[in-house]
């Protein structure tokens, strides 16, 4: 198999593997993907929040709304630019996000267990490893 092969292969099976997984979500990939940049980064702009989404200013302010109006975030004037709303998870929606991402591994588990051998699963554990070096390598983090 060929280098541009295997990227190929990777590339989808990863896409199809992510697109699966989101099966067992109970709310917008979009709203927990905010919901996880706020957990993991901190208090955000909207506009940080669209940056960071490689989405439109637009579709993270509807997202950003629709978590407002569930209590998951909390918005206060931002203290060096008064016009910009500076966005911070919530406890309510800490939770929100340790349960769905609970709920996927949940069920992404099963899946494994019921899927593949011990063997298998050995070696899948050793693919993380490789995944998350080459994440490293792509992203510089």
């Amino acid at each position: 198999m060929s280098d541009d092969a295997l990227a190929e292969d990777l590339r989808q099976a990863i896409g199809k593997l992510v697109r699966a997984v989101r099966f067992a979500d109970t709310m917008p990939s979009g709203e927990a993907a905010l919901l996880g940049h706020l957990d993991r980064g901190g208090p955000l702009t909207t506009a940080d929040l669209a940056r960071l989404r490689g989405v439109t200013h637009q579709a993270a302010a509807k997202s950003v709304k629709e978590l407002l109006g569930d209590g998951l975030v909390r918005a206060e004037h931002h203290p060096t630019d008064g016009r910009k709303l500076l966005l911070h998870i919530t406890d309510t929606g800490r939770l929100r996000l340790q349960q769905e991402r609970a709920q996927r591994a949940a069920w992404l588990n099963t899946a494994i267990r019921d899927t593949l051998s011990a063997e298998e699963q050995r070696q899948l554990r050793r693919c993380v490893t490789l995944l998350t070096r080459l994440t490293t390598r792509i992203t510089g983090q």
